[in-house]
């Protein structure tokens, strides 16, 4: 069932009109329907006054962490309208010259909104709104903030999320020693300790490469913007591209920046100047040529290719922080490694001489046997390890 077409009249302000007749009148019509909420209606009226010109001054702001007995509105402010829906509760509130809609949601997120018939007075009303309505974030320790680049229809786009980070002393068995000596003095290194812009984890899949750079994420956060790049081809094919991530956001600055790209074989075999064109040259570029310069941006790279099979121009003298060849556990540390959890004493007959990557482990510790090819080469696993 459709309800009837309801009109508004918004009237110029008296300012500008000597005389407020028929013909200063502006009519905006909007149909109700069943498919309208209370709530919607309140989004269309809290814009009327903004729209007439009566408030011709705007803001508003989105917040989290919303207390729930925060009232989201100055003391003096006129409840007009209160509409609640099942996870959200919208009200319209007004005072001498402003009106104000909020929208909050159960989850801790509101929005506020509010017009007025100064910027000074929009501004003060929305500061009374918010003041003291959030609680401090509660701080995950087992996370990390890292953003993830990719070039969308209208552009490069990032986009930032938490992502489970383990810190690298509980992960520190999952590496074969000198592996995991390696990586110490890389989690060790803060942002004067600079003494290469490139670095590279090899190695064959499964053996906890990107494992290690989130944990890396993690123990750098305090100095180090962490993101990763979805599609590192059209990041070295696209000048455009490359220059908005290597720029950065200036409301980072004074933090280094850690571009992590993920499973590169093609960007830096021996024949990648041939395969990829220009790709390498502006990887080499933005590690420590000009448009490296000024910039305190880290590249990490990982690989399934053996040290050899890399372009010289990618691991000559200078240019890496470190080159950290990350491989298999030895059977020793295989068996170690499976001491103390559930899997059952007589499957550690199923790591070989050759040892085991921790992605073999973990299939062990989940009750799966080991492939009889597990030696083999296999297909590049991503982000699982």
């Amino acid at each position: 069932m459709t309800t009837p077409q309801e009109i508004l009249h918004l009237v110029e302000p008296r300012e500008n009109v000597t005389d407020p007749g028929p013909e200063s009148v502006l009519p905006v019509v909007f149909n109700l329907s069943d498919r309208n909420s209370p709530a919607d209606v309140m989004d269309v009226l809290s814009l009327r006054p903004f729209a007439s010109g009566e408030q011709p001054w705007s803001r508003s702001t989105r917040l989290e962490h919303v207390r729930a007995d925060a009232p989201l509105r100055p003391g003096d402010a006129r409840v007009v309208r209160v509409a609640h829906e099942k996870l959200k509760e919208s009200v319209l509130a007004e005072g001498d010259g402003w009106t104000l809609l909020t929208n909050r949601w159960q989850n801790g997120i509101a929005y506020l909104a509010v017009s007025a018939v100064t910027d000074e007075l929009a501004e003060t009303v929305l500061d009374a709104s918010v003041k003291d309505a959030t609680d401090p974030p509660v701080v995950d320790e087992s996370s990390v903030e890292m953003g993830f680049w990719h070039m969308g229809t209208h552009g490069p786009t990032r986009n930032e999320r938490a992502i489970t980070a383990d810190a690298w002393a509980d992960i520190r068995g999952n590496y074969t020693a000198p592996v995991a000596e390696a990586l110490d003095e890389v989690m060790r290194l803060g942002r004067d300790d600079m003494s290469g812009r490139l670095l590279l984890l090899h190695g064959p899949p499964g053996t906890g490469k990107t494992t290690a750079l989130r944990a890396l994420a993690r123990a750098w956060d305090g100095w180090c913007q962490s993101d990763c790049v979805l599609d590192p081809e059209a990041l070295f094919g696209t000048p455009s591209y490359l220059m908005e991530v290597a720029v950065g956001d200036d409301a980072d600055e004074g933090r280094w920046r850690l571009l992590i790209l993920e499973d590169c074989d093609e960007l830096i075999r021996g024949e990648a100047k041939q395969s990829t064109g220009q790709g390498l040259s502006r990887l080499l570029n933005l590690t420590d040529g000009m448009l490296g310069q000024g910039r305190d941006v880290l590249v990490a790279i990982t690989t399934n290719e053996d040290l050899a099979m890399l372009h010289p121009a990618v691991v000559r003298p200078g240019r890496c922080l470190a080159q950290i060849e990350v491989g298999r556990l030895t059977r020793a540390e295989a068996v170690s490694w499976l001491d103390g959890s559930d899997v059952p004493s007589g499957d550690a007959g199923e790591i070989g001489d050759d040892g085991a990557t921790l992605a073999e482990l973990a299939a062990l510790r989940k009750g799966e046997k080991r492939p009889d090819n597990a030696g083999a080469p296999t297909a590049a696993t991503g982000f699982y390890l």
